[in-house]
């Protein structure tokens, strides 16, 4: 069967993972995020460190993001989890590896891994090979959005519980969406239960970038492009926050490049900064 297919994950899935190993491999310490099993599970060619998207140099700031970002989300997990929040849903989970690095507070909540049926079988044998497994709170959700299934839906079935409060992640997501594809989603997690948080990532337009970096900006949505997957969605941010608004959320808020270089950046010797091209949607239902 289509779904039983087993289906390595999308270049841009092992980028990131890529460039998280890269952060603890070349930026020196203390570093955001340690996190090299996403290495691990890609496995790439002996050479990876070579390829062009790997230029240490170049991909500063973009690695930068990638950390930030999830450091963002993990601390907000834990954050939630202290005040009673059991479930976390990462949409999009790709080589997300919060499970195997942070195993005594994972192992606390519910962690349902969203991703197509193809990479989450992948994803499942290359656990068990390295010798993680899948235990019991770890769900790995397979949707086929190509075949019109609904994550909501599948996430029921793997157990979730929309009586309960939740923290949703969304990173890398809502730039492929149509504006209308992106309030649909969040006016469906805005049904979820009260004390629910979702934290989404969407780019900037290209004239809220710093100016410096908007020419590297512009050569990645031209790769985009010619790989047949465009950005399509740029949002400023009183336009997130007017979407979430008219979602029905009852507290969005705004985090900018700004706030995660204060919160994890701002006492680094090597200026290593994320690029300024994305931030953070913040709603809480």
């Amino acid at each position: 069967m289509k779904n039983d297919q087993t289906v390595a994950p999308d270049s841009t899935a092992v980028r990131v993972a890529l460039w998280r190993a890269m952060h603890v491999q070349v930026d020196a310490a203390p570093h955001v995020l340690d996190d090299e099993i996403g290495l691990r599970l890609a496995a790439p060619d002996a050479g990876w460190r070579d390829r062009p998207d790997m230029d240490a140099r170049g991909t500063r700031g973009y690695r930068a993001s990638i950390v930030g970002r999830a450091r963002f989300i993990e601390d907000l997990v834990a954050q939630q989890r202290d005040r009673g929040v059991e479930q976390y849903v990462i949409l999009g989970a790709g080589l997300d590896t919060f499970a195997q690095r942070q195993p005594e507070l994972a192992s606390r909540l519910t962690v349902f891994e969203v991703d197509r049926p193809g990479a989450a079988t992948w994803k499942r044998q290359r656990l068990v090979e390295l010798g993680y497994g899948v235990p019991d709170w770890l769900r790995l959700v397979p949707v086929d959005f190509e075949a019109g299934q609904s994550w909501w839906e599948q996430i029921a079935h793997a157990g979730f519980d929309a009586d309960a409060p939740a923290v949703i992640a969304s990173t890398g997501v809502s730039m492929y969406l149509t504006r209308d594809a992106n309030l649909a989603t969040l006016r469906q997690i805005a049904k979820l239960a009260p004390g629910s948080t979702l934290a989404m990532t969407f780019l900037l337009p290209l004239d809220l970038v710093d100016p410096a970096e908007r020419a590297q900006h512009e050569s990645v949505y031209e790769r985009a492009r010619a790989a047949g997957t465009p950005f399509v969605s740029f949002f400023t941010p009183d336009e997130m926050l007017a979407l979430g608004h008219k979602a029905g959320f009852r507290r969005v808020e705004y985090v900018s490049t700004g706030d995660l270089v204060g919160r994890y950046f701002a006492r680094r010797r090597d200026d290593l900064r994320p690029s300024t091209g994305e931030a953070f949607l913040v709603a809480t239902t």
